[in-house]
This record gives structure tokens, C-alpha cells and sequence, in this order.
């Protein structure tokens, strides 16, 4: 079996499970968010629920358009923290103690290897950085979740994408996944399991973050790195339950290989409007941009923090590019400020956000008018995503936006 079949077959109490096979299986977190977790809870007061299956494996996290942006988000908040208040859900963030759910939850130690994770947000599959399997679903089967501790999934086929090399310089986990979703393509590894095997350990825990944020942008079911010392240092202090490390069978069957060459990479941008659509730096054109966006679930961790103030130290961005930076989670943000990075940011002409999604989805914090270009660090670049449907965004590093801010196009210095 490969690591995500292991894991799958562990949580539904079977010997072996076969790509193709439905089962049932119990969860370790159910998560929600302040756009999902209203819905779930309509749905699990609706078939007449009285409590939560475990208080302490329900999570809900208040970040997509928190601190509220008008009366809907301030009602939807307000009805999930009432249920949290009602079931005594230990996990309930919301605003001064919360940050990016998928920032959040790994550097709070709620979730970790061996689990078996759902979540009403598609990028739930971050988690398998941590070793997890970890899924986005929908609102209804995060009802059904909350209310019985159980899921079912279809088991799916592994895709084994074999990191080959060292880095080469200002290559971080986004332009890895970048590169890999140009390579196989938006649906590519569709209700596939990526896992991330080989040189890995040239690869740090917020880059295992981004790089399993992404795998659903190829269609994959989740995203997966086996636990190893650099995971184990990670959740020394954080993770309070024991580390269980599970490793893909040497016959594991995968439906394909797939190599990367780590040392051979550029700096990776995606063109509207696929992620897939990707070009290397030294073929991006002259594009001029309005707005850079440094932050996201996939890039608002403080490595991504540090590598945007080394490029912005002692400059100042473009006078027509607004540049926007989010930290993840307060955690993070309390760090940027120690380390001077805040300072950093501001001295050189970027404001500095709450933790929030904001912008990522088209919320609030940065929505972009008719025709202009953002080059952002997020996840998703469809029509629409981040504002006007005639808006363009542009998905990079830290380190190619930030470079992108000074020079006010695409491209770095």
C-alpha cells in the first residue's frame, strides 16, 4: 500500500485497502471555517443532532473574512461561535486568537502524522506536510462528520513524485508545486494521492506546507510527506500526542512517477487563469502589475516572511504597486515584528494585515478593479478569484513578488 492507502486502511480498522474501494473511516479533526461552518451547522441542527461526536475533533476557525467585513460575515461568525459556545468545541478561533486555519492548525500542534483529517476548505490537504491524510469536503459531509466521527472516502491511487538534487538558489516550495502542476496539469493527479518522496530533506516544513497546499490545484485528493527527523524537530514542544510514523510499502502500487530535478528549477509564475498555465522567470514578458499580495494558507508562514523582507530591505516598492502583506497567524506576525521584518515592510512602502484569507478568495483586504494585474502568492487564479472578472492574477514565490513589487511588473531583481 502507499502511505495515504495505509493510513485510510488504519482509520477504516481493515488489514489492506485497493485504490477503487469505498470505505468508512473515523476522523481525528473535523474542520470548518466563517463561510463553510454555517452551512454544516444549518445541515446538523436540520437532521436534529443534539452534540458533537468529540468536542475536542471539531475545529472551527474564524479567517475568510474576518475581522468582519460587513453584516453577513458578521452573522455568519456570530452563528458559528454561538455552536462553538453551545458544544463546548475546544478548537474555536476566532478574532485575537485565530490566524489562517491551515497556518494555524500545524503550528498549534492540533494536527500531526497518522491522522485522518476532513475539512470544508479545499486546501485541508495542507496537512500532509505533517504526515496526515488530509482532505477538503463539503459543508454537508462536515455535518455529517461533526455529528458521527466518521467519513467516507473512496481509497484512491498514489502518484509518486520522486524530489531529485539540491535547490537551486530562491527556490521554495511554491515554484516546486508550480512546476509540478505545469508539468502534469490541473487535473493531472485527479482523486490521486500525491506523495512527496527522495531528497526531502532539502525541502523545510513551511515548504512541505505550501507544496501540499497546492495539491489540489492538479486535482489530487491530498498531498503527502512521510514523517522524518525535519518533521519530528517541527513538532517537538507543539504535537502533544504520540508520533506515529507510517511509510509506503516498498511494492506500493502508484499509477505513475513522476521526477523533479530540484537543482534544475527556476523561479515558477502562473499566467492566468490555471495554475497550470506556468512559465519560468526568464520567460514572463514585460507585465505590468498593480498590486503584489504576500501571505495566503500557502505562503504566510515566516520563512515566506523573511524571504520578502531580504528582498525589500533598504528599497521601496513601485509607486503604482499597492503591496500587501499578510503574516498567517499571530504567531507569525508577533515573530515578523521581533525579527524587524514589519518595520521592513512598512519602510519600504507595504501596509501589513491581520491574519486573514482577505484578498486570496475576493473577500476583502486587497479586491482588485477591472483590469488590473496582482502578482499574489496565493493558491488560485480562476476568473474572478481575487475580484473584477476582467482582474488577472499572477501566482509566484515570496521572493518573485516581492521583486515584483520593487519593479512593478513581473519579474525580479
Amino acid at each position: 500500500m502507499t502511505l495515504s492507502q495505509k493510513i485510510l486502511a488504519k482509520k477504516a480498522g481493515k488489514d489492506s485497502v485497493r485504490a477503487g474501494e469505498l470505505i468508512t473511516a473515523k476522523l481525528d479533526l473535523v474542520l470548518g471555517n466563517d463561510i463553510t461552518a454555517p452551512v454544516a451547522i444549518g445541515e446538523f441542527e436540520k437532521a436534529g443532532c443534539k452534540a458533537v461526536f468529540d468536542k475536542t475533533k471539531v475545529c472551527m476557525v474564524m479567517d475568510h473574512f474576518t475581522p468582519n467585513k460587513d453584516i453577513k460575515s458578521a452573522q455568519q461568525c456570530k452563528q458559528c461561535r454561538e455552536f462553538a459556545k453551545k458544544h463546548d468545541i475546544l478548537h474555536f478561533y476566532d478574532v485575537g486568537r485565530m490566524g489562517i486555519e491551515h497556518c494555524l492548525l500545524p503550528e498549534q500542534g492540533i494536527v500531526g502524522p497518522n491522522d485522518l483529517i476532513i475539512g470544508a476548505d479545499s486546501h485541508t490537504c495542507t496537512y500532509g506536510a505533517l504526515g496526515a491524510f488530509s482532505t477538503g469536503i463539503g459543508s454537508t459531509d462536515m455535518a455529517y462528520g461533526m455529528a458521527t466521527g466518521t467519513a467516507w472516502f473512496k481509497v484512491p491511487h498514489g502518484i509518486k513524485v520522486v524530489l531529485k538534487g539540491k535547490k537551486a538558489k530562491n527556490i521554495c516550495g511554491k515554484d516546486i508545486i508550480l512546476h509540478l502542476i505545469g508539468l502534469i496539469g490541473v487535473d493531472g493527479a485527479l482523486y490521486q494521492s500525491l506523495e512527496f518522496v527522495g531528497d526531502v530533506g532539502e525541502i523545510s516544513i513551511d515548504d512541505r506546507l505550501t507544496i501540499c497546499n497546492m495539491a489540489i490545484e492538479a486535482g489530487a485528493k491530498n498531498g503527502i510527506f512521510a514523517v522524518d527527523k525535519i518533521t519530528k524537530e517541527y513538532l517537538k514542544g507543539r504535537f502533544k500526542r504520540e508520533v506515529v510514523e507510517v511509510k509506503a510499502d516498498e511494492d506500493a502500487e502508484y499509477a505513475r512517477v513522476v521526477e523533479i530535478d530540484l537543482s534544475k528549477l527556476k523561479p515558477t509564475v502562473a499566467f492566468p487563469h490555471l495554475p497550470s498555465n506556468t512559465r519560468t522567470i526568464d520567460n514572463v514578458g514585460d507585465i505590468k502589475i498593480d498590486q503584489v499580495v504576500i501571505g495566503s494558507c500557502t505562503n504566510g508562514f515566516i520563512s515566506d516572511m523573511r524571504s520578502a523582507a531580504a528582498v525589500l530591505k533598504g528599497k521601496k516598492v513601485h509607486n503604482d504597486v499597492r503591496t500587501i502583506i499578510i503574516p498567517g497567524t499571530n504567531e507569525i506576525y508577533l515573530q515578523a515584528i521581533k525579527e524587524g521584518l514589519v518595520e521592513t515592510f512598512i519602510n519600504a512602502g507595504a501596509i501589513v494585515s491581520t491574519p486573514t484569507c482577505g484578498p486570496c478568495l475576493g473577500g476583502h483586504m486587497g479586491i482588485l478593479a477591472e483590469g488590473e494585474r496582482c502578482v499574489a502568492t496565493t493558491n488560485r487564479i480562476f476568473v474572478g478569484r481575487m475580484g473584477h472578472v476582467k482582474s488577472e492574477i499572477y501566482l509566484a514565490s515570496p521572493f518573485v513578488a516581492a521583486c515584483s513589487a520593487i519593479l512593478g511588473k513581473v519579474g525580479v531583481l
